[in-house]
């Protein structure tokens, strides 16, 4: 029987089928925090999870009564931490957000309340499975599944994690795409940066037209073996552009497709191990927000233009998503003509809630030319190439080379 919690485990448990599916993945099971007052429904959950076999569970029969040291305890000490809501909803969204803050451990909770409004709240919060009561052995056995598969995989010391760029659209058609790729092709070009583009506007993503490169296997056969990927197999999923950048290409056909979040996390996680930057193409999607891939993030680059559908639509995104105390929000404005706007800057810092930090000069002619040869706009000189390379070299921190000084007539 479990006791109060506290920083030991009070009672741990391990399934009896050792041959489960969550423990064939990564051949060691999985480490689980079991924390739920009523007892009832923590007997009810501990029976499913020891249905599914393999695992190490700890009960813990309350709540933390603080929140400031315990959830770093969970997290190194957990997969999974898996939280009943209903004794104390509030408190225990607290406690998963907490928990879920630098998504190391993968945060389940459960409930006889599934109305959407509380589901909207448990993802806010970080939670990665929502576990109806009574439980189902099936879907329980699934999230440990995808549990499994999220857990970090051993990294190299002699390899950190790459930065992580997030390129995300206000509406489609904002110019993603355009700026995904040759953001992409203008970081591998700097000194010692690896670089890999990661199409995920699935399932039309285009990044290999602009690039001008036909690819055999695509994201989605990355997203469909994550449970098996590693780095060797991220290898032969993609392909190089002349540029010195790496693509893994959306399909060249369409497929109706839906990428599941623990995927995604997996796919991204192996990508920063071997590359110096991890550029991400999410089109104008928001079926990833509350994802690892945005909370993770390098910095988040939301592409709008200055016109109403897009800044309405910017300024709905950023007071949902982004009105903390987040730095990680860039804004960029595309198509940027000063003396063409509909509206005034000051309206469009208004509806922003602040200002760009990069404005992408409206260049028709050299982006047609683009689409037309597939040739990245950072190869040639442009308007656009220039401020490009900038936010290239403001990522990774190189100064920008001072342009040549013209020399004068001078008699001797």
């Amino acid at each position: 029987m479990a006791e109060d919690f506290s920083p030991e485990p009070i009672h741990s448990q391990t399934g009896p089928n050792a041959g489960s599916s969550t423990q064939a993945i990564s051949g060691k099971p999985l480490s689980i925090a079991l924390i739920g007052p009523n007892l009832d429904r923590r007997s009810s959950a501990l029976m499913a999870l020891n249905s599914c076999g393999g695992n190490e569970v700890c009960e813990f029969a309350s709540y933390p009564p603080a929140l400031e040291d315990v959830p770093k305890m969970l997290e190194e000490n957990y997969d999974a931490v898996i939280v009943e809501l209903d004794s104390n909803p509030e408190y225990a969204l607290e406690l998963v957000e907490s928990i879920g803050a630098n998504g190391r451990a993968t945060v389940m909770v459960y409930s006889d309340n599934a109305d959407s409004e509380l589901l909207m709240r448990c993802m806010r919060a970080g939670a990665r499975e929502f576990l109806t009561y009574p439980f189902s052995a099936e879907l329980v056995a699934e999230a440990l599944v995808r549990a499994t598969a999220r857990r970090p995989v051993a990294v190299s010391t002699a390899n950190a994690a790459g930065k992580l760029l997030v390129v995300m659209g206000a509406k489609g058609g904002a110019g993603t795409t355009m700026l995904a790729t040759n953001l992409a092709v203008a970081l591998a070009q700097e000194k010692n940066q690896k670089t890999l583009l990661i199409d995920l506007d699935l399932p039309l993503g285009d990044a290999a037209l602009n690039l001008g490169v036909m690819s055999e296997f695509s994201t989605i056969d990355a997203l469909n073996a994550a449970e098996r990927l590693d780095a060797r197999f991220l290898s032969q999923l993609l392909v190089k552009h002349s540029s010195g950048v790496w693509l893994l290409a959306a399909p060249g056909r369409f497929v109706q497709y839906h990428a599941e979040e623990w995927a995604v996390e997996k796919l991204v996680q192996v990508a920063r191990q071997e590359f110096d930057n991890v550029v991400l193409d999410m089109g104008s999607k928001l079926d990833l927000m509350g994802s690892t891939a945005y909370r993770e993030a390098t910095t988040v680059y939301l592409v709008t233009q200055a016109s109403i559908p897009e800044l309405r639509n910017s300024n709905r995104l950023i007071a949902q998503f982004f009105s903390g105390p987040s730095s990680k929000l860039e804004i960029v404005i595309n198509r940027f003509e000063s003396r063409a706007l509909g509206v005034s800057e000051d309206h469009i810092n208004k509806a922003l809630t602040k200002p760009a930090q990069w404005k992408i000069p409206n260049d028709y002619a050299s982006v047609r030319k683009m689409q037309i040869h597939a040739t990245p706009l950072v190869l040639e000189d442009s308007a656009i190439t220039r401020q490009i390379k900038k936010m290239a070299k403001a990522i990774t921190g190189q100064e920008e080379e001072a342009p040549a000084k013209k020399k004068g007539f001078r008699l001797f």
